[in-house]
């Protein structure tokens, strides 16, 4: 099926994945599908984020809160994963184009900040030391 993956710090991209195997592989885990939206689309995620201490990734709506590691959003066919239709590959990586970086918590609400994102396929700028978080 064709997903969108959305790593932390870096531009969603579109992979084809199959089977529970790579689904795990993906999020770096267990899975856990989320549902915060309108359409037949979900959130997968790893369900362990928290407790393997997995960098937060980006802010969810609708009362989810954030998410950490890396997640992938897929189509939902009756109670079955699917591919992600072209019109939503194009929402949802316009909806987590830029990255986030979480600044702190007011109550349960997040506080983030949106960051450019660094590109999956750009090599590292050789003219700078590189930068921890990507090892």
């Amino acid at each position: 099926m064709n997903v969108l993956i959305v790593e932390p710090g870096r531009v969603p991209y579109e992979k084809e994945i199959h089977g529970l195997q790579e689904m795990q592989a993906v999020v770096g885990g267990l899975i856990q599908a989320i549902y915060p939206y309108k359409e037949s689309v979900a959130l997968v995620c790893n369900e362990e984020s928290l407790l393997l201490g997995l960098p937060f990734n980006r802010s969810v709506e609708g009362g989810y809160g954030g998410i950490c590691g890396t997640f992938f959003l897929c189509g939902i066919e009756a109670d079955n994963f699917c591919s992600l239709t072209p019109e939503q590959v194009q929402i949802y990586k316009k909806k987590f184009h830029h990255a986030e970086l979480l600044i702190g918590v007011k109550g349960d609400e997040l506080i983030t900040m949106k960051v450019p994102p660094r590109r999956k396929d750009r090599p590292p700028d050789r003219r700078h030391p590189p930068d921890p978080r990507e090892r």
